[in-house]
């Protein structure tokens, strides 16, 4: 088991989108991620969030983001999950990871997510609750 950890301020985030404009939005997410967050109402907090968890992830991974930034995919609410592809879903099947569990949350000012990635051979904690999100879902 692997976790990785992210914070980021919402406004570097705001400032990023205004001064990138789409250049930022097509570079780090993907449509889908871009369509969920132009349709909130505070876009900048939502885009903050997956930029976290994005950075949670590669963390998690031992891998990094470096330029993998649309293969990690923030997927679905209220419990998010974590969609893998390209070299980044490859790093993650060669290191054995089987399952992401991801959380993400944000305040005025800042945004968080931690990531944890369950390896094969691992028992996730199903007993208690916890979602099976499998990677080759």
């Amino acid at each position: 088991m692997r976790v990785g950890v992210d914070l980021i301020e919402i406004d570097r985030v705001r400032r990023a989108l205004e001064r990138h404009g789409d250049g930022f939005r097509e570079r780090c997410f993907t449509r889908a991620e871009r369509d969920y967050c132009e349709g909130k109402a505070n876009p900048a907090q939502h885009y903050a969030g997956r930029f976290a968890a994005k950075e949670a992830v590669g963390k998690a991974l031992g891998t990094g983001v470096h330029f993998t930034w649309k293969e990690i995919e923030i997927r679905g609410r209220p419990k998010p999950g974590v969609h893998l592809s390209g070299r980044t879903a490859l790093a993650a099947e060669r290191l054995g990871a089987r399952q992401i569990e991801l959380s993400m949350t944000h305040s005025r000012e800042l945004a968080a997510a931690v990531a944890v990635v369950i390896d094969v051979g691992e028992t996730p904690d199903t007993e208690n609750g916890a979602d099976e999100r499998r990677l080759d879902a």
